[in-house]
């Protein structure tokens, strides 16, 4: 039986229609965009002279399982004739000898070996990925000799923060930060001069004011979310559920579409989403404190930095508890007296208790990990590098703490203490606090019960900072 390759109807459709020499598909997760991408690159295949490359930022995310390659099984592997090819790069050619490649450009050093390339069709899954500089770059390089009108197709989700926000502007809502359903689709068109961009509602009107026709683009912005996508809804439904599990900026960004919202305070931590405990809860499973250590004996105005440690459990009913919150202005000598006195009295009071602490790069950090592991010697200590910054971390935490979408209360409970205004302020102020001391060691225990509580060998010089554990 013949296996037919269609879009979807809705948006999908609208991005494989559209004139556009740039279009711009997606703006929130599952909207079938990567496959929208290899559909559109089977346009021209009846022309030997065709070649597309479709662009990822690293080339891991070409070759993981699941990623670009294996994606272009599905859409490529029952056409008559369609050989897929790995050398010199991932690539199908087809039996008229169109060609559809897979790169990645990992930086501006990737940017060289394009120089001379002619490229008909220029795909970029993931665009927010790529900068400025190489989306412009790499539009040089979109040309063609083979008949097809060179043309660029990528996708997207949002990013506040990345120039394809402000490229895509006029598309989205300036006050919900959502993109606008009646411009979804609608062409206009730009130019860029002296590295400023220049935008019209027609051709005529750029060219009237100077612009030379042939420096004119003619550009696109399509929407779409996991709703358009029926497909998918229907073949794994659990996935619009991950969708709404997860932390409100992820959900918003990837549920909705959002392309305003971004980490700010308030946003991740709200007071009034968790539930004061008067009384311990004795159902705890497993405890972690979690630490962040001031970087320097002293903040910019000369007084002493905070460290931080912070005690979560996670309880048998799936909830977690935010037991005990230290943050105290200390010496490199004090903290570690500090945290060995913390050691010995939550393993009085709570039993086994994993401390985990975070590893500096490099040598001298390899170092400190290795005296900290012989101070400790006795305690269930686990030191490993931070990755990623200090909202990626606290993401995990915050979805538990702000719970499911429409819920009154989150997954985190926290008990009465003298220090629940300190911790709540700098928890609801976060990331544009000063101090996030109390965030980096609440997401460090948090990360900790999730995906650590297993243990190997004692570290030896060879295997420390390599994420090791240890313990007696």
């Amino acid at each position: 039986m013949a296996k037919i390759l269609k879009p979807q109807q809705g948006p999908q459709e609208i991005f494989l229609s559209t004139p556009a020499d740039i279009a711009i598909y997606g703006g929130a997760a599952g909207g079938g965009k990567t496959y929208a991408l290899l559909l559109e690159s089977l346009r021209h295949i009846k022309n030997p002279g065709f070649g597309a490359v479709i662009f990822r930022r690293q080339s891991i995310q070409i070759t993981q399982e699941g990623g670009l390659w294996d994606s272009s099984f599905e859409a490529y592997g029952s056409i008559r004739g369609a050989v897929p090819k790995t050398s010199p790069r991932r690539h199908w050619r087809f039996r008229s000898g169109a060609r559809v490649s897979f790169a990645h450009i990992d930086g501006d050093k990737d940017l060289g070996k394009w120089q001379g390339s002619q490229i008909a069709m220029i795909g970029y899954d993931e665009l927010t990925h790529f900068t400025k500089r190489q989306f412009f770059y790499m539009l040089s390089r979109n040309r063609s000799g083979c008949g097809v009108k060179p043309y660029i197709r990528a996708t997207c989700n949002p990013d506040a923060d990345s120039w394809v926000a402000e490229f895509i502007n006029w598309w989205i809502d300036p006050e919900t930060g959502y993109p606008l359903r009646e411009r979804s689709g609608k062409i206009r068109y730009m130019a860029r001069l002296n590295e400023d961009i220049v935008w019209a509602d027609t051709k005529q009107e750029l060219v009237l004011n100077g612009v030379n026709e042939v420096d004119i683009k003619s550009v696109t912005f399509i929407a779409s979310t996991i709703e358009d996508n029926k497909i998918l809804l229907e073949n794994d439904p659990s996935y619009l559920a991950n969708l709404k599990a997860l932390p409100l900026v992820e959900r918003e960004q990837l549920l909705k579409g959002n392309w305003k919202i971004k980490p700010a305070a308030g946003l991740l931590f709200k007071r009034t989403k968790v539930n004061l405990l008067e009384i311990l809860p004795t159902d705890v499973i497993l405890w972690a404190r979690g630490w962040d250590l001031a970087a320097t004996s002293e903040d910019e105005d000369g007084e002493p930095a905070y460290t931080a440690g912070v005690l979560i459990g996670k309880r048998k009913n799936g909830r977690y508890i935010v037991a005990d919150v230290i943050n105290r202005r200390c010496d490199s000598a004090e903290v570690r007296e500090l945290i060995k006195m913390t050691c010995m009295a939550d393993r009085a009071k709570y039993g086994r208790v994993i401390t985990r602490l975070p590893q500096d790069p490099g040598q001298a950090g390899k170092a400190q990990a290795e005296s900290f592991l012989k101070f400790l010697a006795g305690f269930t200590v686990k030191i490993l590098p931070e990755s990623g910054d200090k909202v990626t971390r606290a993401e995990p935490f915050s979805a538990q703490w702000l719970g499911l979408e429409g819920m009154d209360k989150g997954n985190v409970d926290v008990l009465a203490a003298p220090w629940n205004e300190m911790y709540f302020n700098q928890m609801e102020s976060f990331p544009q606090s000063k101090f996030k001391d109390m965030v980096d060691a609440s997401s460090s225990a948090f990360n900790e019960i999730e995906n650590g509580g297993t243990y190997s060998a004692p570290p030896s010089e060879s295997s420390l900072g390599k994420n090791s554990y240890w313990r007696k």
